[in-house]
């Protein structure tokens, strides 16, 4: 994809075009597109644009494989105005990116590439990367360092110069034994840019066009190179589900570091699971084994116990959630309210104070403050056509076992009794029961037991 700033020159600011290829990747054994595959909620492809979206970019070109017009959706979602460009065929890194020439041969003064499968870039790199090339470098190579340089390209230096890249296939023993590797992103700069490209050549094992030449072509022309080093987890790049689990592990340890830094305490780290937009705030204690789904807010002082699952909700403060629970979208707990084990709520707003302690369903409903949920009741909120609501004052008290069938009311103070089945709404201050009328027969255990006693015995 190529991210562009606008055609006139802002004061103090460089023109940036970002170049994002976003091609189709073969080993990850699944109809969705690789780039569209997700870490931590958020699609790799996404993440690179909300990371580009953070620097002073106005516009975007995007490079895609034909007939994926999902590719094109998904950066269209990010970056509204994305231009779109197809590379018919895959004929390597540098191919890809002069599929988007029309843009490379605007008047932009930095050119940055990089690659959709790489989702953990940090927005600070790409920056120090796209201010490498404002002096005399033409081209600057992002790098890294790593123990483990396998199938990665080396950077290749002559008297302290970066001459070359060597893709793993084509270096030699020797180059193969360097441990400074190419990170896959690079920039270059604009006047630049178009030429260097256009003369990459596919003389090596894979007849393709390798990005990476564009370091011989520039030094070939008498052109200034250089590297920017960066951490090796931030040029992760994903081409199979192994790597895509690496790279959810790196996201997810920023995620919780981020959130006990912000003053969230998290018992068990490593077993606790955020998503792209999670919110957390201050003095929230997150138990052991408690996944965060989209669409997540927690406010201040509240407490998620263990096991607890819970996706597209508002949390109040000092509220108290789980074990055990799960709280689906469309949930909003006011302050105070307390969510016990084995209770799911859907749809559901709950007032100040509340509880649902135990073994409850509250879907499509709102409940008022200061109002306590007995173990076991539910809303009976789908007639297998449409959803209806329940409504539970301030007040209110539900029994045991109830089974509350919607559309209904439950007015201010108002009782229901345990086992009750409610149909009609209940007026304030009023009990509501819903259940058939006890009949005590005197001895009938008795008898009984003789009976079935006699029978079981005349078949010996």
């Amino acid at each position: 994809m190529v991210y562009m700033s606008g055609s006139k020159q802002e004061m103090g600011r460089r023109r940036l075009a970002i170049v994002l290829a976003a091609g189709e990747g073969t080993r990850m054994k699944s109809a969705l597109a690789k780039v569209l595959h997700p870490v931590g909620g958020r699609s790799m492809l996404g993440h690179v644009l909300t990371c580009v979206n953070a620097l002073a970019v106005d516009a975007v070109a995007v490079v895609i494989g034909p007939g994926r017009e999902d590719v094109a959706a998904e950066a269209k979602k990010i970056a509204p105005a994305a231009e779109i460009f197809i590379q018919s065929e895959r004929l390597g890194t540098a191919h890809a990116v002069l599929a988007a020439t029309p843009v490379l041969q605007r008047d932009y003064d930095d050119i940055v590439v990089l690659f959709a499968d790489s989702p953990l870039i940090e927005p600070a790199t790409l920056e120090r990367l796209s201010s490498s090339v404002s002096g005399e470098t033409a081209v600057a190579v992002l790098a890294f360092e790593t123990a483990d340089p396998r199938g990665y390209g080396r950077l290749i230096f002559e008297q302290g110069e970066l001459v070359a890249v060597r893709e793993h296939r084509d270096a030699s023993a020797a180059e193969r034994a360097l441990t400074l590797c190419n990170g896959g992103l690079m920039a270059l700069a604009g006047r630049h840019a178009f030429a260097i490209l256009s003369a990459i050549g596919n003389d090596n094992a894979k007849q393709e066009y390798y990005l990476t030449d564009a370091v011989a072509v520039a030094r070939s022309r008498k052109l200034s190179t250089g590297i920017v080093v960066a951490p090796e987890e931030e040029v992760l790049g994903v081409n199979d589900r192994v790597q895509l689990a690496q790279a959810e592990a790196v996201f997810q340890r920023r995620m919780r570091e981020t959130a006990m830094r912000a003053g969230a305490t998290l018992l068990a780290p490593d077993s606790v699971f955020f998503t792209y937009d999670t919110v957390i705030g201050r003095d929230v204690q997150i138990g052991q084994h408690v996944v965060f789904g989209p669409g997540v807010v927690i406010e201040d002082g509240a407490h998620i116990e263990a096991f607890t699952h819970i996706e597209g909700a508002r949390i109040g403060r000092s509220c108290v959630v789980g074990p055990f629970a799960r709280l689906r979208p469309g949930t909003i707990l006011s302050e105070k309210v307390k969510i016990g084990n084995f209770v799911e709520t859907k749809a559901a707003i709950i007032g100040t104070g509340s509880k649902l302690n135990h073994l409850s369903y509250i879907g499509d409903a709102e409940v008022g403050a200061h109002t306590n949920i007995g173990a076991g009741t539910i809303t009976c909120n789908y007639d297998g056509f449409l959803k209806h609501k329940t409504i539970i004052a301030d007040n209110a008290f539900i029994g045991s076992n109830s089974a509350l069938v919607a559309p209904v009311s439950i007015g201010p103070g108002a009782y229901v009794g345990s086992g009750s089945v409610i149909t009609q709404d209940v007026p304030a201050e009023a009990l509501a029961l819903g259940r058939g009328r006890q009949v005590n027969i005197a001895e009938w255990a008795t008898s009984f037991r003789q009976r079935q006693k006699q029978a079981k015995d005349s078949k010996k």
